[in-house]
């Protein structure tokens, strides 16, 4: 850490240039001793992504921000709070802690928390902003091997959470559990020995069947979306636990909460009704399409899916969703002449179970991006190709 960072004419230099060309201001040069330009730019660059991921720092001052590696790997604010509102009890430790953002909302719902961070450097950070945050002081931080700490440690925990560095030796992007780091399938054991309940953060693209498998005692999976993109898998460990796992999707956005929870068995047994487009049109989001609720959505909402593939509902009369909601306009069979009143016109498009990709279509018939009509393109049940026009509700 340069503390010089920290001083208050560096912190308003800094607030000042939040819009400035990041180029421009490195080639000018630091105005400050002991400081580079490079310094400054990456303080600006990092409190520009924290603005909306979490605006409780960005809006606090004198935050020190980390490597934007560190902030890109870092939860939000949402999520955060979210994964915060699972946990209880005396005592949690993260063995990944990180930026902190996570450790922070943990301590307002458990007595102790222990951050455990591989980076020293980033621990420190990590520490000096939850004393700007006016933090609750119950947070220890610990710098080292969060795993020999764990094994050295005499407490037993209530809650163990890990979110494993999906990174490779070469900076490339993994997401299968044992190429993370902590290896938490090879320490999987040790996690229950020294817990009753684990967390565990995971990569959105992991595959949940995949993740069944090679864990254990699995009694809850959150998938946590944010503006209809799933942003975490969190699997909920109990070892106490021998039962069904219920999966709760979550979509947060700016007007509400979407939420559907269910067992996986109940997809498996769940039978869903085809129907041609009627009045309205459902489409699920991100999360519940992640679970792969594709027959029991239908089934519980008692709507109509238009085929077994396209994963789009509709109903005579509008209910409430997790998802988008659209009216119907029109509903035509696709062909070329049918599709040239749309040219040079605006309309935002989605595909489902359609041959043609969106740019395609955009390019094909010359479709602007935009404007207040929803065009879907998909398959019926029949295996008729159509363009189903709406507008969202």
């Amino acid at each position: 850490m340069n503390f010089t960072l920290l001083d208050l004419n560096v912190q308003d230099y800094i607030r000042e240039n939040e819009n400035t060309n990041i180029a421009q201001l490195i080639l000018k040069g630091s105005p400050f001793t002991g400081i580079t330009s490079a310094e400054i730019a990456q303080q600006i660059e990092a409190r520009k992504k924290a603005k909306s991921k979490i605006p409780t720092w960005y809006e606090t001052q004198k935050i020190y921000f980390p490597p934007s590696l560190n902030l890109e790997q870092t939860s939000s604010e949402i999520t955060a709070k979210y994964k915060a509102s699972l946990v209880n009890g005396d005592q949690l430790i993260d063995l990944t802690g990180g930026f902190g953002i996570d450790c922070f909302y943990f301590a307002k719902e458990v007595t102790n928390v222990t951050h455990v961070e591989l980076n020293k450097e980033l621990s420190q950070i990590a520490e000096h902003n939850f004393k700007q945050l006016s933090s609750k002081e119950n947070i220890d931080f610990e710098t080292g091997n969060s795993l020999e700490y764990l094994k050295n440690s005499s407490t037993h925990y209530d809650w163990i959470f890990v979110d494993p560095a999906r990174r490779d030796d070469r900076g490339g992007k993994v997401f299968r559990l044992q190429d993370c780091e902590p290896d938490v399938l090879s320490h999987l054991n040790l996690l229950l020995d020294k817990s009753h309940f684990t967390l565990i953060k995971t990569a959105p693209l992991l595959d949940i069947q995949l993740g069944l498998k090679e864990l254990s005692f699995i009694k809850e999976i959150h998938i946590v979306a944010v503006n209809n993109e799933v942003k975490e898998l969190l699997w909920l460990i109990d070892k106490a636990y021998d039962g069904k796992t219920k999966v709760i999707s979550k979509n947060f956005t700016k007007a509400e909460e979407q939420d559907f929870t269910a067992f996986l068995e109940e997809e498996t047994l769940a039978k869903a009704e085809y129907a041609n487009p009627v009045n309205y049109i459902y489409e699920p989001n991100s999360a519940i399409l992640k679970a792969g609720f594709f027959k029991l959505i239908a089934e519980k909402l008692n709507l109509k899916k238009i085929a077994q593939h396209s994963h789009l509902y509709t109903s005579e009369n509008l209910i409430t969703f997790p998802g988008r909601r659209f009216k119907v306009i029109e509903t035509s069979i696709f062909s070329k002449q049918d599709m040239k009143t749309w040219k040079q016109q605006k309309a935002n498009i989605t595909t489902r179970n359609f041959p043609i990709s969106v740019e395609n279509i955009r390019k094909k018939f010359k479709i602007k991006d935009g404007g207040n009509d929803y065009l879907f393109f998909t398959t019926q049940q029949s295996g008729e190709k159509i363009v189903i026009h709406t507008q969202k509700v």
